[in-house]
């Protein structure tokens, strides 16, 4: 574990199509005048001299020989950030360290290196060779019963201090508070995700149904299957940033969609937490606009539907497989009922009528979707046909209980969803 004295590390990089990183630049963390945080980004010469180098965003850190500064974000550049651990991460990072808190510098030296996107980091100019091992499938079992322990705030038993280790999984949207790791099997890496204790329901079990029913209404989700062991249900998410190869894994660079706004997680500072302005963000830097513009209206439509409230900008990411950026395959998908049936907001703007979680405010800004009046009405439309017919049966077709189901029916359609 290293020392929250760290003040600067270097960034490394996994290039499209190859399995080895190199070092892209560094990163220097300080405080201004007055006490803020305050972090710098400088691409290295050698990088920039590359033939096949590439921007680690496409926002705030464009390939260039300028020193690049932020304050944002504790001082940690959005693409940065989302490559560190997430509320989980920090979790498991924090009991292995055996302390409350770390620096922010510390959360991302101490990650995993198999964390999400193309980026690394270390104290090294040169990167460190990759790690080829991974967690297997069939060992779910044994780390399920660590995640548990530490849920439980639990001791870990000194000799599964290396599988705590591998626990530290994964960097941004792909999971947020929910225990995790990553897994391998024949076919790839997986986010192998688990259930809570405390759960009301079976998550794991629901949220692969709503995966699958998503993609029954035309949008583009991550694969998923759901794995029993011992009686319990892991959900298993493709993890859609890795290719395999004979080589290794390639890596697609990765942003989150609060990187993607240039906001803050601060609850002050939400004012850019907005769909509206996340399609006009993204049109600018996807390859195809006209596919990924009417794609992410398709996602706001759908969590409405569902009463999916917690699509926060860290549930929306970008990935660049090449050169080019594109929207990621969507990914939790989580229905939330509530007692409210006249109204119900999600966690980002929608339309005129703010987060409103209205079909009448879906459609009032159908035009920065790259969408006309007739294309948005037949997407509404046909969607919330689509949910209402058949949203119990693909609970229970995926197994959720009859009892679960009933729990979580008023999640759907809501009452309000249809009221002018």
């Amino acid at each position: 574990m290293t020392s929250n004295q760290n003040t600067e590390c270097y960034v490394y990089i996994t290039l499209p199509g190859e399995t080895e990183s190199v070092t892209a630049g560094r990163f220097e963390l300080s405080n201004d005048r007055r006490g803020n945080a305050l972090g710098r980004f400088v691409y290295g010469k050698s990088y920039l001299a590359r033939a096949n180098a590439v921007a680690i965003d496409p926002m705030e850190l464009k390939l260039s020989g300028e020193t690049y500064e932020t304050a944002r974000l504790k001082g940690v550049f959005g693409a940065l950030r989302d490559a560190g651990p997430d509320y989980w991460g920090r979790r498991v990072i924090e009991k292995h360290a055996g302390v409350p808190q770390l620096g922010e510098l510390d959360y991302l030296l101490n990650s995993a290196d198999d964390r999400a996107g193309a980026l690394g980091f270390g104290l090294g100019q040169e990167p460190p060779a990759p790690r080829r091992k991974f967690n297997k499938t069939i060992e779910l079992a044994k780390l399920q019963q660590i995640a548990e322990a530490l849920m439980r705030e639990e001791d870990v038993k000194t000799e599964e201090a290396a599988q705590v280790q591998d626990l530290m999984l994964i960097g941004t949207s792909m999971g947020g508070a929910r225990p995790k790791v990553v897994v391998e099997d024949k076919d790839g890496l997986w986010v192998a995700k688990f259930n809570r204790p405390d759960d009301r329901w079976n998550n794991t079990r629901v949220e692969h149904a709503m995966l699958e029913l998503a993609k029954a209404c035309g949008i583009s989700v991550a694969a998923s299957r759901i794995q029993s062991i011992g009686g319990k249900d892991v959900l298993l998410i493709k993890r859609f940033d890795r290719e395999k190869t004979d080589k290794g894994y390639t890596k697609s660079r990765m942003i989150s969609g609060l990187t993607l706004l240039r906001a803050d997680e601060a609850a002050e500072a939400r004012e850019r937490w907005s769909y509206v302005l996340m399609s006009e963000e993204l049109r600018r830097v996807v390859k195809e606009p006209k596919r990924d513009a009417p794609e992410l209206f398709r996602r706001m439509t759908f969590n409405a539907l569902i009463s999916n409230l917690d699509d926060h900008p860290r549930n929306h990411a970008l990935i660049a497989k090449g050169r080019d950026w594109q929207l990621s395959p969507a990914y939790d998908l989580a229905p939330m009922p509530q007692i409210a049936q006249d109204r119900r907001d999600l966690a980002m703007e929608i339309g005129d009528q703010g987060r409103f979680a209205n079909a009448k405010n879906i459609l009032s800004q159908y035009a920065r979707f790259l969408l006309d009046d007739a294309q948005a009405k037949a997407i509404g439309s046909k969607m919330t046909d689509q949910v209402r017919a058949s949203w119990y049966n693909f609970l229970r077709t995926h197994g959720v209980t009859e009892k679960d189901a009933e729990t979580i029916r008023g999640a759907f359609v809501y009452e309000g969803f249809l009221r002018d």
